[in-house]
């Protein structure tokens, strides 16, 4: 879990519960590795779908760990209120949509790397969302997004 307000080491583990999340702080876990030879790079568990509220702080706390956030990709259909782009610390992020229902985000930073992250689905239970976030971070995980869903009872895209 990273807290777009905590500096880096002091950051709490996705395991030790909900009770230090504030409002506008971003549930995320991202591989530990370079290698990145899985299938995700991380997971993001939003607190809801409405986008505006959701995503200044994936994209606060994705900058602050990896650089410039320039571009992100998202199901269409699966959040309220979509727009074309945001404007986040004074810099614009471009929001591509598609109607995929494949369970991620995909982030594009300024040099052209993209990164897949598993969409955890807002209404997820603290456990269902902790076995989903620490599967989609394991090094080398070749499952996709919609079966680590279903594996930790997330349920897929139709739950998001």
């Amino acid at each position: 879990m990273v807290d777009s307000d905590t500096p880096p080491g002091t950051r709490p583990e996705p395991s030790s519960g909900l009770t230090g999340v504030r409002p506008g702080s971003a549930l995320l876990r991202l591989e530990t590795t370079e290698s990145r030879e899985g299938v995700l790079d991380g997971a993001w568990w939003p607190r809801s779908r409405d986008i505006g509220a959701e995503l200044p702080a994936l994209v606060k706390a994705l900058t602050a760990h990896l650089g410039p956030v320039v571009r992100v990709g998202l199901d269409a259909a699966a959040w309220e209120g979509l727009p074309t782009r945001i404007v986040v610390d004074e810099a614009v992020v471009h929001i591509d949509s598609f109607a995929v229902g494949d369970d991620t985000v995909l982030i594009t930073r300024a040099d052209e790397d993209i990164l897949s992250l598993l969409v955890v689905p807002p209404d997820a239970t603290p456990e269902t969302a902790h076995a989903a976030m620490a599967q989609a971070v394991r090094s080398g995980n070749l499952t996709g997004a919609e079966q680590i869903l279903i594996d930790t009872g997330g349920s897929g895209s139709a739950a998001l």
